[in-house]
């Protein structure tokens, strides 16, 4: 009889020691459980990838070798690279003065007079120079839209063409004046601008031309507060035309390689480029920040360059080779699978070392960005920083969880192929990442 005391005492010892240590535990059967039970999940293409960042190890995937069409997720793999590439400043132009010139070229600087960046110090070296001014086009070597855009959204905001040295963002800005006319910025923009009677859209819209800096509206009232973004056609006749009016000087063109003595003015803090990159999605300056890295390691602009570069470089460890074409991820020919996100969100941030700023940049649920809305906080407290990733059809979340117990978790979260609306899909992985955090 002593002795079963002894053993049950043992036993009972046993189950408490491993009742603790098991406590918090996420268990992969049961982030299983979750998936197997949700409709929203099974009738589509779907994958996902859980990483314990402290232990080192993977908790739960679903078709994490699986290649998906990542959207803008693909803005991470821009971000590390320019964490590579780039300092902590954004170069905005490259120049030298000999006798009484001074000749510029253009770095890609997305900051370059942006509306929210303002980036104005390559700016103000134009404006307070005594020297005539040359601009040295050519350095850009890729075609204004990325590989596998689609050519049809040309008139949308989020599709701005890709130039050597953008200016105000590369878009006009269309707006209703106080007596309610119709207005272009930038100003210079306006001989473009002309009323079709011929045009006739179910409501009040403004459509440039493929082509050209042709801009027509309809014969329709302006309705009260229109507000409408429009990437304009580039060219260096533009950019020209741009800067003189704003400088106030005559600016000429020409064509004569980098000097070896070219100096560089540096403009923008990154942090801060990177953040508006990540939180409100902003294809335009994922784009030209590929430029910007390439302009500092090659001398020239291309993208296809830099992209291989860091794949071959920085990229070369993840468990799957990405397929990857463009800065933004407005290509549907980007191919990622959700382990070599998970494996590239840890080198981010190995590479930034400093978590708090790193959830600082990202899309912060409940607080900023494109998952404000997404996520609620804990108690006012964010738990989730995650990048999405939205085509037609395709709508992804890769990030940053900490749970309530404080593990500290990698996912990416990925679906494709779906027909029913997006918000379900938002609503699903949401539900998703929120129980993995309030569980464990």
């Amino acid at each position: 009889m002593r002795r079963s005391l002894i053993m049950l005492l043992i036993a009972t010892i046993f189950l408490l020691v491993n009742s603790t240590a098991d406590a918090g535990k996420i268990r992969k059967r049961k982030i299983r459980k979750l998936f197997k039970h949700s409709a929203i999940v099974k009738d589509h293409f779907t994958g996902f990838a859980l990483y314990d960042m402290d232990t080192k190890k993977m908790i739960y995937e679903l078709n994490s070798d699986k290649y998906f069409t990542p959207a803008s997720n693909t803005k991470l793999f821009t971000f590390y690279t320019c964490l590579k590439m780039l300092g902590d400043s954004i170069p905005a132009l490259k120049y030298v003065t000999h006798n009484d010139s001074l000749i510029f070229w253009g770095t890609g600087d997305p900051a370059f007079l942006h509306t929210d960046l303002k980036g104005v110090k390559g700016f103000d070296l134009l404006k307070n120079s005594d020297k005539q001014l040359f601009f040295s086009s050519g350095q850009y070597q890729n075609e204004f839209f990325g590989s596998g855009w689609a050519w049809d959204d040309y008139n949308d905001y989020y599709q701005a063409e890709i130039t050597e040295l953008p200016v105000e963002d590369n878009v006009a800005v269309l707006s209703a004046d106080s007596s309610g006319q119709l207005k272009i910025s930038p100003s210079c923009l306006s001989q473009y601008l002309k009323c079709d009677s011929n045009y006739k859209p179910e409501t009040f819209r403004v459509q440039r031309d493929f082509l050209t800096n042709s801009f027509v509206y309809p014969a329709m009232k302006v309705p009260v507060g229109y507000r409408k973004e429009i990437p304009w056609k580039t060219s260096t006749a533009l950019t020209l035309a741009l800067l003189q009016d704003t400088l106030k000087k005559e600016i000429n063109e020409v064509h004569v390689p980098l000097a070896d003595s070219v100096k560089i003015i540096y403009d923008t803090n990154a942090d801060t480029v990177y953040k508006r990159m990540l939180q409100p999605s902003d294809n335009f300056i994922a784009e030209q920040l590929l430029l910007v890295c390439s302009s500092r390691k090659f001398k020239i602009m291309n993208a296809d360059s830099v992209i291989a570069y860091s794949k071959a470089h920085y990229l070369n460890d993840l468990p799957d080779v990405p397929q990857w074409v463009d800065g933004s991820g407005l290509s549907r020919f980007n191919l990622f699978t959700p382990r070599s996100i998970v494996a590239l969100l840890c080198k981010i941030s190995d590479q930034m070392k400093n978590d708090s700023l790193l959830h600082s940049l990202m899309p912060i649920g409940g607080v900023a960005g494109t998952i404000r809305k997404a996520y609620k906080t804990d108690n006012g407290v964010p738990f989730v920083w995650a990048k999405t990733g939205s085509l037609s059809n395709n709508h992804n979340q890769s990030g940053y969880l900490v749970t309530r117990k404080g593990k500290r978790l990698a996912f990416s979260f990925m679906n494709n192929n779906f027909t029913r609306p997006t918000g379900e899909i938002r609503d699903e992985m949401v539900r998703i990442i929120t129980y993995i955090h309030d569980n464990y």
